[in-house]
């Protein structure tokens, strides 16, 4: 299977239902509202899934994208899918395991924008955004995108993150947060 990206690029994703690729229309919203904020940005990605939310960041410019996956198989496609895009100047990595696990190993860096996509029923969604503000991985400027199904989860209101804008599209919505500056 594969779906198609920025610049008419095809990207490998897995068969079947272990990975949900983001739909091309919640991708291109994404991008036309993050328009200008990617080239030369770093980009986390966070339960990757097949890589296409990286790997249109690449084609878009980011200077480095770092995604965590917890599937193995997907590890492989998103590192294919990403090599194919890549750029001179640019960096990638893809870690396999566990988000909670390897959001920590991350301190030190902070990235201007973050995708969240995790599987929808999961219990994730908090335990995530607050290991991002306990490690300091948001860029004082940057934006987290929390992508969810709008009726089995309601965004969050946190201490550390304001959220600057909601949009629905169909079964899909996107959550926008920035951190709290007191």
């Amino acid at each position: 299977m594969s779906v198609r990206i920025y610049g008419n690029r095809l990207i490998k994703t897995l068969p079947g239902q272990e990975t949900r690729p983001t739909s091309a229309r919640v991708r291109e919203a994404l991008f036309n509202i993050w328009q200008g904020e990617i080239s030369g940005c770093r980009w986390l990605d966070i339960c990757t899934g097949s890589g296409s939310m990286g790997a249109e960041a690449l084609c878009r410019g980011a200077s480095l994208v770092v995604g965590i996956e917890q599937s193995g198989r997907a590890c492989e496609i998103i590192r294919q899918n990403w090599q194919q895009v890549i750029n001179d100047g640019q960096k990638l990595q893809v870690i396999r395991g566990d988000v909670l696990q390897h959001l920590p190993k991350l301190g030190g860096q902070q990235f201007e924008r973050i995708y969240f996509d995790p599987p929808y029923a999961s219990n994730l969604y908090e335990q995530v955004l607050n290991a991002i503000a306990l490690h300091q991985l948001l860029h004082p400027d940057g934006e987290i995108a929390v992508e969810h199904n709008p009726s089995s989860w309601e965004a969050l209101n946190m201490d550390t993150w304001e959220i600057c804008r909601e949009k629905t599209y169909g079964n899909t919505a996107l959550t926008f947060y920035r951190p709290t500056h007191n």
